[in-house]
């Protein structure tokens, strides 16, 4: 490798299924100086590592002095690996959750903040057609004040990855940072992005779907949000057929989004109609992946700013673990408005 290249190089930290992933868009979007950690515990076949620089040492890989890294491995190792990249002067595109707790990510903040580097946290469905539409209605006040929010996704662990036994994989090990509330965190985060702050937070959890596994397998959550808005997310790794959707009352309408087709259809009281939003005919689940490693790319360009923060990524973390607390305790969790 020569020094040209490292100097643009782009380490991905784990090559499980979305560190390959990230390696396709990144392909796809002409990425060529690519490198690769992994420790080989992977169950994926190893094919497309052929003309990638591959390492089994974290350290010797950032040696090489990447520009940036992409951390994908399992969500306990996150922070670990993200504080050694940071240290060497990568930025990061960091997935979530970004930990499953928050041990090590005051150190990590600071050395971002000391080495001014990018952090992108990996939310892909800030970058749905769908949400987005969402975000424009509402910034636009067509069905008034939020007053209440309904989340809902379920689906059945099992079918995610039928290569491998789910009951070994990062989602069902509590020692990896699974369960129900860490892996499906995705709502926590488009919520606060289109409603504001959660403020208040009760849960209860499920241990009875019979997955055998050792996590939770299903929450229900009531949030609370600064604006006054009251919300509910339930998630579920045994639902099936899957099901994920948004909906959003309004005082003077509704709104709601449906994952399964993209479309998003809205309710104004004022003049009794409904109005519907179709995705563009070529968007697919990975649009949104590919969407988000263009914005990363861009970032790292200067072109553009982050749009999902580590400060985002940290908030998302204490309400997930707020949502814990409060099911153990059977009580209700006050947050801070204000972010680490």
């Amino acid at each position: 490798m020569t020094h040209s290249d490292a100097a643009n190089t782009i380490l991905l930290v784990g090559f499980g299924s979305i560190g390959r992933r990230h390696l396709r868009n990144l392909r796809a979007l002409g990425q060529t100086a690519l490198s690769v950690y992994r420790t080989g515990r992977s169950t994926l076949p190893a094919d497309e590592l052929a003309d990638v620089r591959v390492y089994t040492d974290l350290d010797a890989a950032l040696a090489q002095r990447p520009l940036a890294a992409v951390i994908a491995n399992p969500t306990a190792l996150h922070i670990p690996a993200a504080t050694a990249a940071a240290e060497a002067g990568c930025h990061l595109l960091l997935e979530k959750p970004i930990a499953h707790n928050l041990d090590g990510v005051d150190h990590l903040q600071q050395i971002v903040a000391s080495q001014h580097l990018t952090v992108l946290v990996g939310f892909q469905f800030r970058f749905h057609p769908g949400l987005q539409q969402i975000k424009r209605l509402l910034a636009s006040d067509v069905i008034g004040p939020v007053v209440s929010a309904q989340a809902h996704w379920g689906e059945y662990l099992p079918n995610w990855h039928p290569w491998e036994d789910y009951r070994q994989s990062y989602s069902a090990r509590p020692e990896l940072g699974g369960g129900v509330v860490l892996t499906l965190c995705h709502p926590f985060d488009y919520l606060r992005w289109l409603l504001g702050e959660v403020v208040e937070i009760t849960a209860q959890l499920g241990y009875n779907g019979g997955l055998e596994i050792a996590v939770e397998d299903t929450a229900q959550i009531g949030l609370r949000f600064e604006s006054g808005a009251v919300g509910s997310v339930h998630l579920s790794y045994v639902e099936r057929p899957h099901s994920h959707w948004l909906h959003l009352v309004g005082q003077r309408g509704t709104i709601h989004w449906d994952n399964r087709d993209g479309h998003v259809r809205w309710y104004r009281a004022d003049a009794d109609t409904w109005d519907t939003f179709v995705p563009p005919e070529d968007f697919e689940r990975n649009t949104m992946f590919m969407d988000q490693m263009a914005h990363f790319l861009a970032c790292l360009r200067g072109t553009e700013q982050a749009d999902c923060t580590l400060a985002d990524g940290v908030r998302v973390q204490e309400i997930a673990l707020a949502v814990k607390r409060a099911a153990a305790d059977r009580a209700t969790i006050t947050l801070s408005t204000t972010t680490r």
